[in-house]
């Protein structure tokens, strides 16, 4: 079930959180991180392998206990920001294949801003923070 967990992480992370991947690559603690994070849920898993939950079960709770501090996702924020108000940038940034790249990029620029509304699940939706966002990005791009 560990090893399970390390790669449905991992996924999780190369899809939510890439900028967190590039970072552990580069400090060479990818493997660590991993299994730090399982370690940490090793008490809920024995818990519910003992209460004899359905795997899947046991997974679902063990991944949202795991990904709780990396939600929601500046990744996805600013990607989808970029595909709805900078289509033309989108569409030319996807065909060259730099997108993720350059929305990693746009993560340290937005910095100020994350930090600034607090970025969290209840205030990814404030619409000056979007409007903060936007503009960080247009000037990013011009």
């Amino acid at each position: 079930m560990q090893s399970i967990l390390i790669e449905k992480l991992r996924a999780y992370i190369l899809i939510n959180n890439p900028e967190l991947a590039v970072k552990l690559q580069a400090d060479y603690s990818v493997t660590k991180y991993l299994e730090d994070k399982v370690a940490l849920v090793m008490p809920t898993l024995e818990k519910l392998l003992a209460e004899n939950r359905p795997s899947y079960i046991i997974e679902e709770l063990c991944m949202n206990e795991m990904t709780a501090e990396l939600k929601p996702s500046k990744f996805n924020y600013i990607k989808s920001i970029i595909e709805e108000e900078f289509p033309a940038e989108h569409k030319s940034l996807s065909e060259t294949g730099v997108l993720t790249y350059e929305t990693i990029n746009l993560i340290e620029v937005c910095g100020e801003h994350f930090e600034t509304f607090e970025f969290s699940e209840a205030t990814e939706d404030n619409r000056l923070l979007r409007y903060a966002v936007i503009a960080a990005i247009a000037g990013y791009f011009n």
